[in-house]
């Protein structure tokens, strides 16, 4: 499951009769302190700036057209609008002013990076002095705001995924649709993609185009979304709009803007295709009782590979994606199923300078050999897959799992996602559908991506994820650790604790079991001294916790 800032303004009413011709101040600022000279680095922050590893963001370009090497301009051009305005949803402040402010360009850079002044991969915390803790609603909520108003206030789109909360001139709250808060960038997003549109040589993509603009206008995404779903010979791709929840840490109520330009790789795509046919029959066999499987997934899906061109906003916020399963939308989904998009270029540049480095520090020497890319591309490809299994609708008529377990939603769908990839595996190994590798290949390449992904830190839905995980294995003696601080995989005690953490797992989303998903988090989302010990090794040993892109048109060529 891969993450732009100036004051907004809200097109506030005057009066009961009148509308304002000039729009009215944004409520929310960001959580800064007065101080007289600008931002400095925190003490104790200055090894956090390498922690990335720049990657320029390419790809083979020659097979396209003139025509669609220009359409790729207007798609990045309008990515850049999204990247805009994630970092006011995520910052609120200005952001040239706020860069602008830093002296150092390392530490701009950093601020970049993590659109803002808070380390996504260390908890969100301040790295510049005069921030405090950045707000878990970010930008999507008044910075005065408390959980227990919100929940007291009755207004409409109170829990809409494409509206931001404000405060009305009497201090009451009220919600306003992204299409009119942004208004004036959406349009002019809007209008870029129509001009790609014109220069289409797919016409299925050309009409996603104009559909998603006219989303853009109007907050309605399932018609796009649809459609989406329908798309299959478009050899160039765009994901784009507000997408994933996790920057609304507060609820995971409201979608953060973002965008994704891509090629697909076409052989790639081809020995995937066969996968997603599977998932009916790998619900039913789900290690958890009838009622937590009863809805079938579609078996429709796409599964294709990708060379990305462009990140944009959430997606390239902190850590980066490298697949994507979508839509979100749960009707869409259980109407057409999803998509599923690995990302390869970006998850061959994760493999080379993380993951390996990583083995070769903490893996037992005679394990090492089962690390492969192979691997490591298929994990992260069932991970998007198993999102599709399992249930979207609490058993209890509580809504859907989304709904009900709130901010715990994102994290453990997450953990959901890894643990049902890893069953994936097991299974289509068994029936022979899987010929690459061994089941040991999967398992150990696994628990090294554990300690790649626990690194992001406990703001991450990945990363909360991960420590849950880790510590759960751990508690079944699925890995052990010997005194040289190496880990090695027990093969038949990972098996049993796959099923026993997707049991769990299963039920507390069908049972939408928020104390019981908020107490698992308290519990097990820890990274203890011993694990917090062995990732300090990684940072001593200078391997980058996650890779940065160097991108745009120059880079491309274009």
């Amino acid at each position: 499951m891969n993450y732009s800032k100036l004051t907004l303004s809200v097109a506030l009413s005057c009066g009961l009769l009148m509308a304002c011709s000039e729009p009215a101040p944004l409520t929310q600022t960001p959580a800064k302190q007065e101080q007289t000279a600008g931002p400095k680095l925190v003490e104790g922050m200055e090894s956090r700036l390498d922690i990335y590893h720049p990657v320029d963001l390419t790809a083979d370009l020659s097979d396209l057209s003139d025509r669609q090497k220009q359409m790729i301009g207007y798609l990045i051009e309008a990515s850049r609008i999204m990247d805009d305005l994630f970092w006011k949803q995520a910052f609120g402040g200005n952001k040239q002013e706020f860069l602008a402010s830093l002296e150092r360009s390392d530490i701009r850079d950093f601020a970049d990076i993590n659109y803002g002044p808070w380390d996504r991969l260390n908890g969100d915390k301040p790295f510049l002095t005069g921030f405090a803790e950045k707000p878990p609603g970010a930008q999507f909520y008044p910075a005065d705001m408390s959980k227990a108003e919100f929940e007291a206030a009755e207004f409409d789109n109170k829990t809409g995924l494409y509206s931001m909360v404000v405060r009305n001139p009497d201090g009451s709250l009220k919600a306003i649709p992204y299409s009119e808060y942004f208004k004036s960038e959406l349009t002019d997003a809007a209008a870029l993609l129509r001009k790609a549109s014109t220069l289409a040589e797919d016409e299925s993509f050309a009409g996603y185009l104009n559909m998603r603009a006219d989303a853009l206008l109007s907050d309605n995404y399932q018609p796009s979304d649809m459609a989406w779903m329908e798309m299959k010979s478009n050899p160039i791709e765009l994901v784009i709009g507000p997408i994933e929840t996790y920057e609304d840490q507060l609820y995971g109520y409201r979608a953060a803007f973002e965008s994704y330009v891509l090629l697909k790789d076409l052989a790639w795509s081809e020995r995937l295709a066969k996968y997603a046919a599977f998932l009916p029959e790998l619900q039913k066999g789900l290690p958890v009782e009838d009622a937590y499987k009863q809805e079938m997934p579609g078996a429709n899906a796409d599964l294709n590979a990708y060379d990305v061109i462009y990140y944009a906003g959430h997606s390239n916020a902190g850590s980066k994606t490298i697949a994507i399963n979508l839509p979100n939308d749960e009707q869409v989904q259980l109407e057409k199923g999803t998509r599923r998009l690995q990302l390869k270029n970006a998850m061959r540049a994760k493999f080379d300078h993380i993951l390996m480095p990583i083995a070769d520090l903490l893996m037992v020497p005679e394990q090492r050999g089962h690390i492969t890319f192979d691997a490591f591309f298929a994990n992260t490809m069932f991970h998007e897959v198993a999102h599709g299994l399992g249930i979207k609708n609490t058993l209890n008529g509580s809504g859907t799992v989304r709904e009900a377990l709130k901010e715990h939603a994102s994290a453990l769908e997450e953990g959901k996602a890894d643990i049902l990839g890893l069953y994936m595996v097991q299974q289509l190994l068994e029936k022979g559908e899987i010929t690459e590798g061994t089941l040991e290949d999967y398992y150990v390449t696994f628990m090294a991506g554990i300690f790649r992904s626990v690194r992001f830190g406990a703001s991450s839905a990945h990363g909360k994820a991960n420590m849950i995980r880790f510590n759960f294995f751990k508690e079944h003696g699925a890995f052990s650790r010997n005194e040289q601080g190496l880990y090695e995989v027990n093969m038949d005690k990972m098996q049993s604790a796959v099923d026993a953490l997707s049991n769990k797992i299963l039920t507390l989303q069908g049972d939408g079991d928020y104390q019981g998903v908020a107490t698992l988090v308290e519990e097990k989302g820890l990274i203890g001294e011993e694990l917090a010990a062995d990732l300090a090794r990684l940072t001593e040993a200078d391997i980058p916790v996650d890779i940065t892109f160097k991108q745009g048109k120059d880079v491309l060529g274009l």
